[in-house]
């Protein structure tokens, strides 16, 4: 393996580690302040650091005019809709759980490459989907097959999932043309917008009121340092290299660090019922990457 494919699964995987321990960060912030809040504030951060970064390094470049479209596209993807979901979902549903519901994005991403790059779907594909499915399916139904987590968390999450998705597809078109920085800096900054409007009318009261505590202060830092601004930086860059089904593989491992984090970090209790359907999640997703990835090599 050489210098470069290093450097780009070395970018994925710190990309994976970061978002893994936003899940814990994230549980550490609502202590204190609601999503919109919590999103708006560490894009607030995020933008500050990545225009100054991208000043300081003269990595931050224009956009094209017929690519502004694509650019507002892929902000509405990430952050808004995405950490709309992401952030309610997590109010309602354990930090490890939502790490194996996100895990879920690259089950359908070759469906989405199919719908807009007419790649087709192998049976490795649909099995490893349905597999994951019944594991998701095991973490969060009990015995009794009632449910043991919030519906609206999982609808949250979900919606999440799809954002996901859909920023995917469009960051595919446009990885080739700008460098990460830019990408990152516009897509955070115009996501800003997008909150202001929520952040003012859902949470302004509420966040005016709030005393934040030095924890939660320092995870909101680590959010937007690390969550927001260096996991995008490096997914972004292994994702042109890689592309999307490739990049995406590497989600698989979120849940697996997410749970390590969340043992060691907020004594979160992992139940073996939970242990096994992560496995058969993690199975699952590997399983649906086999015959796709052999095709598109």
């Amino acid at each position: 393996m050489n210098q470069k494919s290093l450097l780009v699964y070395g970018s994925l995987i710190l990309a994976m580690l970061f978002w893994s321990f936003s899940f814990i960060w994230t549980k550490i912030v609502f202590l204190v302040y609601n999503p919109v809040t919590t999103v708006f504030l560490r894009l607030i951060i995020s933008s500050v650091i990545l225009f100054a970064l991208g000043k300081g390094l003269k990595k931050l470049g224009t956009i094209d005019k017929k690519d502004r479209l694509s650019i507002l596209a892929l902000a509405f993807f990430e952050p808004f809709l995405y950490f709309l979901g992401e952030s309610f979902g997590l109010k309602y549903v354990s930090s490890t759980i939502g790490a194996v519901i996100i895990s879920t994005i690259p089950l359908f991403s070759p469906i989405a490459a199919y719908y807009f790059h007419k790649e087709k779907l192998g049976k490795m594909n649909i099995l490893g989907i349905v597999i994951s499915i019944i594991g998701v399916t095991i973490i969060i139904f009990n015995k009794s097959l009632s449910l043991v987590v919030s519906p609206i968390g999982l609808i949250c999450l979900f919606i999440a999932v799809g954002a996901a998705v859909g920023y995917s597809v469009v960051l595919k078109k446009l990885a080739t043309k700008y460098n990460p920085i830019t990408l990152v800096t516009y897509q955070n900054s115009l996501g800003l917008l997008y909150f202001l409007p929520l952040f003012l009318i859902l949470d302004w009261q509420h966040f005016i009121k709030a005393v934040p505590t030095q924890e939660v202060l320092t995870a909101l830092l680590l959010l937007a340092v690390f969550g927001s601004t260096l996991a995008f930086i490096c997914f972004t860059y292994g994702l042109n290299h890689l592309g999307i089904t490739k990049s995406n593989i590497f989600i698989n491992v979120i849940p697996v660090f997410t749970a390590i984090f969340a043992y060691f970090v907020i004594d979160e209790i992992l139940s073996f019922q939970k242990i096994v359907g992560m496995m058969i999640v993690i199975g699952g997703l590997f399983l649906s990457q086999i015959e796709f990835k052999r095709k598109t090599v």
